[in-house]
């Protein structure tokens, strides 16, 4: 059995659940051939067991205690020892396949996430996405828990059949035609649940989404009043999954007192038909023990197969949900590159706006729109195909579009504005590439100035860092963003604000760190901030999506680009520069760029919020 997660999920068929389903079970066959076998003997065993046990009475109560009544013991005893091995190995093989199912299921849909880009959330509601993780692929891995004993029953229910034929011709047509029907009468109320178990599945996963969006904007929400609004609507949709999964409930309550009715009723049967053909002298008295065994046993396998119609029916919901997540075409590589890759240190071109960020330079974008800047930016790292077609980025000449989606990656790296930051320690969320080397961890930690995070999570790198680093502030989740973009050590360098909810003289310090560290490498920092701008090797000014003048920073405010284009940048970056620069060194900054007159410690930003000033910097 392979260890979990799989190294390669492999590549379904996206045609529908049934496509989906088979290509599992193609995928895990050996542990599944090595379950259903087990599964075999241990209800092959069972089956033999009234058998042997009707002829040890016969024999005994014929010949005493002989020897056939110790052999028919032996051979009840061996049959026992057979099937409580069959029984404890092949529930670990039972659990093996559920747990490959389910887990090749949830490393799909987390590949297909993590590749898709914005389109995920533009076809799909967060809900459906979760529930596809945290309920469709356990129910998907369920089936093939229960299909090797559902097998075993199947052949367990012919071997009891050719047994009771062999007792009695009539005994055994009961048996033969009375578990079909059964089945079949149990059968009937499986497309109800299916139905009944969509709804409540589409249901269910709407609540979901309602509650992921209502979380992610409470702050929001509360700011507007809107929260008893949406608490309402939450409300409003809990009910109705409530109502869903009643009607579930009735539909499978039916099935499971139907489950105990037919089968008990179809013993009763067969064990008045065999009593009665005792009492006749037709059948013996251990053949009468063994029908009775039979009858008894054989509600197992109706069971079973009742169990595998549930969980097929679910498996079959499930994995339905789980190919619709597969079937988002990623915003990105959906198709694979046509083009040679540039060889490296060429120019990263924009031809929407005109910005050329040159190899070996570092470039500051300033626009007179902040959202367009970062727009310019974030086609630069080509997250969006079809954006490409009406905005086409070239690298040495190259469309981006026609490139490999790994080769793009591996040489332009965007980090923007908003950081993302995962559960886990500050030393992984930090080590992308888990080089596990502790020095360059510090250097970039000392780059990105975050020397206060390692003092405030315990164990420093070790110390875990709960989902989104919300034990942190707002500026120290910019600067470990920062440090993780730099320990990427990409040819190419896009950082969108990466100092925007920092203090003025922690920034001036990034800045300088910054400038120096990737002095000779392309780099591209969207900013309007001048503690920024005096590093960078030339400055590029938008406006209206285009590019206007291009220079160093002192010489774009003196009017080297002319008196228009002077005054346009000096509205964007000069309000500070207009209120004096920047503060003494020891007065903090508030958020709106001026001081509160008193002397002291500065101190990062605790919030999410980005209040942009004229200046670009909160």
């Amino acid at each position: 059995m392979r260890s979990l997660p799989l190294d390669d999920p492999g590549t379904p068929p996206l045609t529908g659940p049934v496509a989906y389903l088979w290509w599992l079970a193609r995928r895990q066959w050996g542990i599944l051939a090595v379950a259903v076998l087990l599964g075999v003997v241990l209800f092959a065993c069972q089956a033999f067991l009234p058998y042997l046990t009707g002829r040890a009475i016969d024999g005994g109560l014929e010949q005493g205690f002989g020897p056939d009544l110790w052999r028919a013991a032996g051979a009840l005893g061996a049959l026992g020892l057979v099937s409580a091995a069959a029984g404890a190995i092949g529930h670990r093989y039972d659990v093996a396949n559920w747990l490959r199912a389910a887990f090749t299921s949830s490393q799909l849909v987390g590949g297909t996430v993590a590749r898709s880009g914005h389109a995920i959330t533009a076809e799909l509601p967060t809900g459906e996405v979760v529930s596809a993780v945290a309920n469709d692929a356990l129910r998907v891995g369920e089936v093939y828990a229960v299909a090797a004993r559902f097998i075993g029953s199947l052949v367990a229910y012919g071997v009891a059949a050719v047994l009771m034929l062999r007792v009695s011709v009539p005994l055994g047509l009961v048996v033969l035609l009375g578990l079909p029907t059964v089945a079949a009468a149990l059968g009937l109320l499986v497309k109800p649940l299916q139905r009944r178990q969509v709804a409540q599945r589409e249901a269910s996963g709407r609540l979901t989404t309602l509650g992921a969006d209502t979380v992610s904007g409470l702050r929001i929400l509360r700011g507007i009043g809107g929260e008893g609004v949406f608490n309402a609507r939450y409300r409003t949709q809990s009910q109705l999954v409530r109502r869903r999964g009643e009607e579930v409930a009735v539909t499978q309550s039916w099935l499971d007192a139907l489950q105990v009715l037919l089968p008990g009723l179809f013993v009763a049967v067969l064990v008045w038909l065999g009593a009665h053909m005792a009492l006749a002298g037709t059948i013996t008295p251990g053949q009468l023990v063994s029908t009775y065994g039979y009858a008894a046993f054989l509600a197992w396998p109706v069971q079973n197969a009742t169990m595998f119609l549930q969980s097929a029916t679910r498996a079959h919901v499930g994995a339905g949900k789980v190919v619709k997540v597969l079937q988002v075409v990623p915003a990105t590589g959906a198709t694979p590159g046509t083009a040679t890759p540039p060889p490296p240190h060429v120019p990263l071109v924009d031809e929407t706006s005109g910005v050329q960020v040159d190899p070996g330079r570092v470039v500051a974008l300033v626009g007179a729109d902040p959202d367009e800047s970062a727009r310019i930016a974030t086609r630069l790292g080509r997250f969006d195909d079809d954006a490409e077609k009406d905005t086409p980025v070239r690298l040495g000449g190259v469309l981006l579009a026609d490139l490999h989606k790994e080769d793009v990656r591996s040489r332009i790296v965007v980090a923007e504005a908003t950081p993302h930051l995962f559960s886990g320690s500050l030393g992984e969320e930090l080590d992308v590439h888990g080089s596990g080397d502790e020095d360059r961890l510090l250097a970039a930690i000392a780059l990105a100035d975050a020397h206060d995070v390692l003092d405030s999570v315990p164990d420093g790198l070790g110390g875990e860092l709960p989902e989104k680093g919300r034990s942190l502030s707002g500026g120290q989740r910019q600067r470990v963003a920062l440090a993780r973009a730099l320990l990427m050590d990409a040819e190419i360098l896009v950082l969108v604000e990466p100092t925007s909810a920092v203090d003025a003289h922690t920034e001036a310090r990034i800045a300088s760190r910054l400038a120096d560290h990737r002095r000779g490498r392309t780099t591209l920092v969207v900013t309007a901030s001048p503690l920024v701008l005096d590093h960078v090797d030339e400055v590029q000014f938008v406006q209206d999506g285009r590019l206007v003048a291009r220079g160093a920073h002192a010489e774009l405010l003196d009017g080297a680009a002319g008196p228009a284009v002077a005054a346009a940048y000096r509205r964007v970056v000069g309000r500070q520069m207009d209120e004096g620069d920047t503060p003494p060194l020891g007065v903090p900054v508030t958020h709106d760029g001026t001081t509160d007159g008193t002397t002291g410690t500065t101190t990062d930003a605790v919030t999410d919020q980005q209040v942009q000033h004229a200046g670009g910097r909160p």
